[in-house]
């Protein structure tokens, strides 16, 4: 898995960050959402790497990444506290601006990252969500029981650990299935091998779990307060068409109020179409970075 790639673990404010690095080119750093790791890029990652420098990163509490035990107001796992991360990851690699790319959880820090660091970003691809903010401020039946694990998760800990650690691939995998539009066979066996090694180490159901309770709270608190903001880099919104979400809302409506030069893209799969389409993922995503590129 990501064949030709340097293996970095880079500690930012000390925190690990595990991280994959190859290509050359323009800089481009990959995250990736709940309930994976940087290993969802492992097909995607090598097509833009021949012409883009990749940087695929574990999100901390994910991966193999640091996990540190969350604190009481769960600022260590918001959405800002996992952008720094990644801000410092890029800088130490020698990167001082980027194009930034994020799939579920990973969409939702490179959203604070333009947010937190406009400088810094050249670019956005948010994928497969809408904002924060409208997750939770637009619930009803349907959504609250599409979107059940956003309430499980972010319970006082250790409820959710424990009933998450007693069986995690069962647990897990329930997720990927039932959100996804996907069957376990859509997934590339070395990919979820990765992923099953990841989510069955305890620290990371905590870290999960931790990143869900500080999205209930500081990161409400911190959405509400640049609720008017305009993300001003080119944006591109990207998502499965036949999944929960684009059932739920309208996608590019919801991010048209938070972005100034938005563009949109869809592949026919669900939330995890990047599993399912790499290919031609790789192919919509090289082709906005290239017409977006300095």
């Amino acid at each position: 898995m990501f064949e030709g790639f340097q293996h970095k673990t880079i500690s930012v404010d000390g925190v690990a960050i595990s991280c994959v690095v190859g290509g050359e080119g323009a800089p481009v750093l990959l995250l990736h959402g709940y309930p994976q790791c940087k290993a969802l890029w492992a097909r995607v990652a090598p097509l833009l790497s021949e012409r883009l420098t990749v940087v695929c990163a574990d999100l901390r509490g994910y991966g193999a990444s640091g996990k540190p035990k969350c604190l009481e107001d769960c600022s260590n796992y918001s959405f800002r506290a996992m952008a720094a991360d990644q801000i410092g990851l890029m800088r130490a690699l020698g990167f001082s601006r980027f194009h930034v790319i994020g799939h579920d959880r990973g969409g939702r820090t490179a959203h604070r990252m333009a947010l937190d660091y406009p400088d810094a970003v050249l670019s956005l691809c948010v994928m497969d969500i809408v904002p924060t903010y409208t997750m939770f401020m637009k619930v009803d039946r349907v959504l609250s029981g599409a979107y059940w694990h956003w309430y499980f998760l972010s319970l006082p800990a250790p409820f959710p650990e424990r009933l998450i650690g007693n069986d995690p691939d069962f647990f897990f995998e329930t997720c990927l299935v039932g959100w996804g539009a996907a069957k376990i066979s859509d997934f590339a066996p070395d990919m979820i091998d990765a992923y099953r090694a990841a989510w069955r180490n305890p620290d990371m159901i905590h870290g999960s779990c931790s990143d869900y309770r500080a999205a209930a709270s500081i990161d409400l608190q911190h959405d509400a307060e640049d609720i008017a903001v305009r993300i001003a880099c080119p944006t591109l919104v990207f998502f499965g068409a036949e999944g929960l979400m684009a059932r739920l809302f309208d996608i590019p409506t919801e991010w048209a109020k938070h972005c100034s030069r938005m563009e949109t893209a869809s592949l026919p799969g669900g939330h995890f179409f990047i599993d399912q389409f790499p290919v031609e993922t790789a192919s919509a995503l090289q082709s906005f970075l290239v017409r977006h590129d300095e």
